[in-house]
């Protein structure tokens, strides 16, 4: 069995010595693994090796190589052209260490991958071989980053003006729009380039975001029971009451969770409703609500930031969150929030003229 080691040598040489042992480890013992060093100081368009695969009574295959100490996403697509360019091959990139972003842009774009902490796969459908290995999903050592988390109400605050607004837009207007220090801006929208989660301009304006992969990104640091406070309360005379009385009786709220989802793309009765509120006892008492750990059906949550109230929608006179902020919240909700998350989001690649501004 192969074992996982730190990313501590970082020479080309190294780090593919290193790929020939994870496959040696992996292949059955009858195969072969053959390394034939390429790269020339005169011939920089040749890819750093090409390893040859090979079993009994078989044809080989034959991996293009390209060796580096990292690769991030935004990089995956300009290491793969070169491949490209250079052979007809495999495609396969190999680092010290790739991030999750990273791995799965190589596959979006039909490379192959590995890592020194143990992240592997290898996809050829003729001969068949396929490969797969998780390793870490943290780089053992990190090279210097101003920014790596989406955590906090900034960053948030960014994240659902990159998702709400439709681009081209610069930083600057995305500072105005959001809220946000431009300085704060610029240094998320390099961590989010990076990820190639965004495409940016020749003059630093964002020309295209892929917004799900965003929010699927956002969600790892921001879950909704935890950036938020929350709390769980009992509805006596049920959710139908309590929806009759929120336009007259609470100032500011977003529904969000199961029952926003509900009113875009439902697939079961909401069994509980989910609600931003700037004061979670004023509206509870306004509303008659009592407090419950066991069989609550309301579940109240005092906003990380205001971001949640903005860009709403209407619907039936009731004030409900973006999708953008209803689908991030889902993901990370228990019970069948993610698969509503999942339909959320099919609705919001087809409507994106009704939530995006």
């Amino acid at each position: 069995m192969f074992h996982m080691t730190r990313n501590n040598h970082k020479s080309e040489t190294d780090l593919l010595g290193r790929l020939t042992d994870q496959l040696r480890a992996m292949l059955p013992s009858t195969w072969r693994v053959e390394v034939h060093v390429e790269r020339t100081r005169e011939r920089r368009s040749e890819v750093d090796a090409v390893v040859e695969l090979s079993a009994p009574n078989t044809s080989p295959v034959k991996l293009a190589v390209e060796v580096k100490s990292r690769v991030q996403a935004v990089d995956a697509e300009r290491v793969l052209r070169k491949i490209a360019a250079y052979t007809t091959g495999v495609p396969f990139i190999y680092a010290g260490f790739l991030g999750h972003r990273a791995r799965e842009r190589i596959i979006e774009l039909g490379g192959n991958y590995g890592d020194a902490t143990g992240n592997f796969r290898l996809a050829v459908a003729d001969p068949v071989v396929y490969l797969q290995s998780n390793g870490e999903a943290r780089d053992p050592d990190p090279a210097p980053r101003p920014l790596v988390s989406l955590k906090g109400p900034a960053a948030g605050r960014v994240v659902r003006g990159l998702c709400d607004l439709r681009p081209p837009f610069g930083v600057r207007e995305l500072a105005v729009r959001s809220g946000t220090p431009a300085a704060t801006i610029s240094r998320v929208l390099q961590v989010l380039t990076d990820d190639a989660l965004i495409t940016r301009g020749p003059r630093g304006a964002v020309t295209d975001v892929a917004w799900e992969k965003l929010l699927a990104r956002w969600v790892q640091d921001h879950e909704l029971t935890k950036a938020n406070r929350t709390s769980t309360w009992l509805a006596p005379r049920g959710l139908s009451s309590v929806l009759s009385k929120l336009p007259g009786m609470v100032d500011r709220y977003a529904i969000t969770g199961s029952y926003a989802a509900a009113q875009f793309a439902p697939i079961a009765p909401p069994r509980l409703l989910t609600m931003y509120v700037d004061d979670v006892r004023t509206c509870a008492e306004k509303l008659d609500l009592r407090q419950a750990d066991a069989g609550a059906n309301v579940l109240l949550v005092e906003p990380f930031d205001p971001v949640v109230y903005e860009r709403t929608l209407v619907r039936d006179g009731l004030v409900l969150a973006n999708p953008s902020q209803v689908a991030a919240d889902l993901i990370t909700s228990p019970g069948r929030g993610p698969a509503e998350a999942v339909a959320l989001l099919a609705w919001m690649k087809e409507h994106d003229d009704l939530w995006r501004t």
